[in-house]
């Protein structure tokens, strides 16, 4: 079983909290609040019954879009998606109950509406799924082009190759379990017309295309997406030749060749990751194919780019809150101190350096308690690109990321870490009370993303808006996290994977904070993150 929890990287550490009193006699002719039920949490049939994971990823809540994802596996029938269990906010009460306990279909978006107040809201519950499919055959240039929608395949083959003699190599059109009619592998098929086969998964027939087709073209190089140390090359031609690429700068005359090492090969596709390239530089590439080579590209990397005050030696305190820029500057970094210093202090403060010409180099993120007894909550220290917005009652509305258009590979911090054993749970997600005592971890995480403004943050229940790691406009995303104390200052380096290489972000998002589980209010006291500065790396 897979149970979900509303989860975000990262929420605000610490909120203000406010206080209401009961009146002793109150109206019933009182308009109710205008408040939306949401769900809380989502329980979905993780495997099937030969223990296959049916789940790719937790499933998103996005309640200002009353949208409910589900990522499935190539497992899963997307026609029968079963829900075991669902909560809903105080109150609230789904009117379409009978079509959650059923086997939902999911093909398409599944509508449920939701009540509270005597209000009802539309929901929407949708699926994504990925499934992994190919058709190749002999002497094949390049990869078929699969179109999904109009259930149609075409592939290519040299013009000496005839249609009528073509031998089929592998061919899987739905997920593992699915059982194509005609068995075509490993014969030799007439292709001179399109040729029918059908799917058969789940108990649903599906027919499809497929159509081969001559070009006189050998050896084409498709596409290049240039970053700043970094090229990737893609390319096609004939299966079986010895396929590569060559590259020079533009002021030169000789060529290099790829290393095979960082050529990757996918039937008669090929890609390359080209490295340790010269920010700024124009270079010129082209595919090879045997003794041919395809017509050549031209490209110019991009430049390096690092964060602005990015050693955290601008600070200024106003009033009770520490903010990490001069007094008269520019923001680009925030923390949660607007909603700690509420109750209390900042937890996020500036560390103190002699040697520094602003007196502060780096920050100290400490989770503490914040106020007295019941009236305060547990704040995580925290340190964002971004900007803390507003306090919406007790909870925290952040925009995160700054804009950015460039692709580090990389992000280097240099930092260290005292944890403690966590000594707060968060009440509302019972599943997290069994962490008290363990220790607490810190975490350091990247994201960028194509969005069209910052990545609004809402941790208010009924209005909640948490980052997810599958939003499609992320691009790209990488973390460390530590469980254990980092007693010295150590440069720590993680990756940033990418999904796509061809898409350009518009924003970064580079969030720290003390306690993992902050989001939930969930930490230990004294737990502290030191981080003397980031740096951005551009290469592999």
């Amino acid at each position: 079983m897979f149970t979900f929890k509303i989860s975000s990287v990262f929420r605000a550490a610490v909120y203000a909290f406010v206080g209401v009193a009961a009146a002793a006699c109150i109206s019933n002719d009182l308009p109710y609040p205008w408040v939306q039920p949401v769900y809380d949490s989502i329980t979905v049939q993780a495997t099937d019954s030969e223990g296959h994971d049916l789940l790719a990823a937790p499933v998103s809540i996005d309640s200002v879009s009353r949208t409910v994802t589900i990522y499935l596996t190539e497992y899963a029938d997307i026609r029968s998606v079963r829900i075991e269990s669902w909560t809903l906010s105080n109150g609230s009460e789904c009117l379409d109950a009978a079509v959650m306990e059923a086997p939902l279909d999911l093909s398409s978006p599944v509508s449920v509406t939701l009540q509270l107040y005597g209000r009802e809201y539309e929901w929407t519950i949708r699926a994504e799924q990925t499934i992994d499919r190919y058709f190749t055959i002999a002497s094949q240039i390049g990869s078929s082009q699969i179109d999904v929608q109009s259930h149609k395949v075409n592939a290519l083959v040299p013009t000496q190759q005839s249609l009528d003699d073509i031998e089929v190599r592998s061919l899987k059109l739905g997920g593992p379990m699915s059982v194509v009619t005609p068995a075509l592998v490993g014969k030799k098929v007439d292709f001179t017309s399109p040729v029918k086969v059908m799917v058969e998964e789940f108990g649903s027939t599906t027919e499809w295309t497929l159509t081969v087709e001559q070009t006189d073209v050998s050896v084409s190089l498709d596409r290049v997406d240039a970053w700043t140390q970094v090229a990737w090359l893609y390319a096609s031609a004939e299966v079986g030749k010895t396929n590569g690429f060559e590259y020079r700068k533009a002021s030169d005359e000789d060529w290099t060749v790829v290393p095979e090492e960082w050529v990757t090969h996918s039937g008669g596709s090929f890609s390359a990751c080209l490295r340790n390239l010269e920010p700024q530089t124009a270079y010129v590439t082209r595919a090879i194919s045997g003794d041919e080579n395809s017509a050549e590209i031209s490209f110019t990397t991009e430049a390096i780019v690092q964060l602005p005050n990015s050693e955290f030696r601008d600070w200024w305190l106003n009033d009770k809150v520490w903010n990490p820029w001069t007094e008269s500057g520019e923001s680009f970094w925030d923390t949660g101190n607007k909603g700690a210093a509420t109750l209390g202090k900042s937890n996020t403060l500036p560390i103190e350096d002699p040697m520094s010409p602003t007196g502060y180099h780096g920050a100290k993120l400490e989770t503490k308690f914040v106020g007295i007894s019941i009236m305060g909550k547990l704040g995580a220290g925290n340190l964002f690109a971004g900007s803390y917005v507003r306090t919406d009652g007790t909870n925290g509305v952040l925009a995160f990321g700054r804009p950015f258009v460039n692709r580090p590979t990389k992000v280097k911090v240099r930092m260290k870490y005292t944890t403690a054993p966590i000594t707060d749970a968060s009440k509302s997600n019972p599943d997290l009370q069994y962490m008290i005592g363990e220790p607490d971890t810190c975490i350091v995480w990247c994201a960028l993303g194509d969005w069209d403004q910052p990545f609004e943050i809402r941790t208010k229940p009924t209005d909640r808006h948490l980052f997810d790691v599958n939003d499609p406009g992320v691009i790209a995303y990488g973390q460390f996290q530590s469980g254990s104390s980092i007693d010295e200052y150590m440069d720590v380096v993680f990756d940033i994977d990418y999904k796509s290489t061809n898409r350009v972000p518009a924003y970064l998002l580079l969030t720290a904070s003390a306690s993992k589980y902050g989001d939930y209010f969930t930490g230990g006291r004294g737990a502290t993150l030191y981080i003397l500065g980031y740096e951005l790396l551009y290469d592999y």
